[in-house]
């Protein structure tokens, strides 16, 4: 062989072994591209307004957080996408929004919070049947496309209950809620008048219905009546016409308990008690067990103070402030005897 034809040979060798490499090299990226699994599409739904809705702030925010930390894992190939949807306060069109949503096909997992969940999205898995739902604040179980987790409302109620039962002046208490629904008539409200009858208090909760999520005029309304009526503490359960609960408290120095976040701030002194749930610490670990594909679908997880996922928020100043040592102290004897 002559120095030419020796030196071609040498070229091909070179060629035919860098063409073995990156064959070799495309195929190890494709075994790790398939263990890593396929890319997840997210969306949120969020059954109201974000702004003036803590509960779903904290849920957009559990999810968002999740999405990130599983496109930031270095051993994940395919990132995962979230889009956020405000569904407004109209829930005559959740409904018919939410099938507009799984009519798109884009999205592997539809996360929301609210206890009418389960009954709009389970037609909805007949209709569409490869998608998925994950449901916080809601109770459903048996569907295989439905998975749910409820904090135990009934705790949250409980105590409300009693600060409001040890604060109460006139022995006097009050509920607002948006509207009836079984979560609210058969836990929150019975809980609430159970815990402010171990407080000492023997007259029923003044109830009152708002009859929508948004009306700040009608929830003053009725808070400016129980006022006048003698109920000195309020638990306002009533979305962005909480709002006019709160003025109306400022007004006529009514107390308020409240759920689901922390809201000293919004009434300083009058504010007596808030338990919050957990929602983005629980938004976040869902969505992480749906990306690693670690979901028990058909399931249902009920969450509560044991379990730290609901939480009576003891450490603020303004509650310190506000309710008094004594009472403090016996509020922390009820909250354990329920973690025991």
């Amino acid at each position: 062989m002559n120095v030419l034809n020796k030196s071609k040979a040498v070229k091909c060798l070179v060629a035919l072994s860098l063409a073995s490499l990156a064959l070799t090299g495309c195929s190890k990226n494709k075994s790790k591209a398939v263990t890593g699994g396929t890319s997840k599409s997210i969306a949120v739904f969020v059954p109201g307004i974000i702004a003036d809705s803590p509960i779903y702030a904290k849920m957009v925010e559990g999810v968002q957080k999740a999405v990130e930390e599983n496109n930031n894992d270095a051993d994940r190939m395919h990132p995962a996408s979230v889009k956020i949807f405000e569904a407004g306060t109209d829930q005559t069109q959740w409904s018919s929004q939410l099938t507009a949503l799984c009519a798109e096909a884009k999205y592997d997992c539809i996360i929301s919070s609210n206890p009418s969940l389960p009954e709009l999205t389970e037609p909805l898995t007949k209709q569409f049947p490869s998608q998925k739902f994950i449901l916080l604040d809601a109770m459903k179980e048996g569907n295989e496309n439905i998975t749910t987790v409820r904090y135990k409302q009934d705790e949250a109620a409980f105590i409300s209950g009693y600060i409001a039962g040890m604060m109460s002046k006139s022995k006097k208490i009050g509920l607002i809620t948006a509207q009836e629904y079984p979560v609210m008539n058969e836990i929150i409200l019975p809980n609430f008048e159970k815990g402010s009858k171990a407080a000492g208090l023997t007259q029923s909760v003044d109830f009152r219905i708002v009859g929508n999520w948004y009306d700040a005029k009608k929830g003053a309304e009725l808070a400016d009546a129980m006022s006048a009526s003698g109920v000195d503490v309020i638990l306002p359960i009533c979305g962005g016409a909480s709002q006019g609960v709160v003025a109306s408290a400022k007004e006529h120095k009514t107390m308020l308990c409240w759920f689901d976040s922390n809201s000293y701030s919004s009434a300083p002194g009058l504010v007596i008690s808030c338990v919050s749930s957990l929602q983005e610490k629980l938004a976040k670990e869902m969505t992480l067990k749906f990306l690693k594909d670690e979901i028990k679908w058909g399931t249902y997880t009920e969450l509560g103070m044991k379990d730290g996922y609901v939480k009576l928020v003891d450490d603020d100043p303004l509650y310190i402030e506000t309710v008094p040592e004594d009472i403090r102290k016996k509020v922390n004897e009820e909250i354990k005897k329920i973690c025991d």
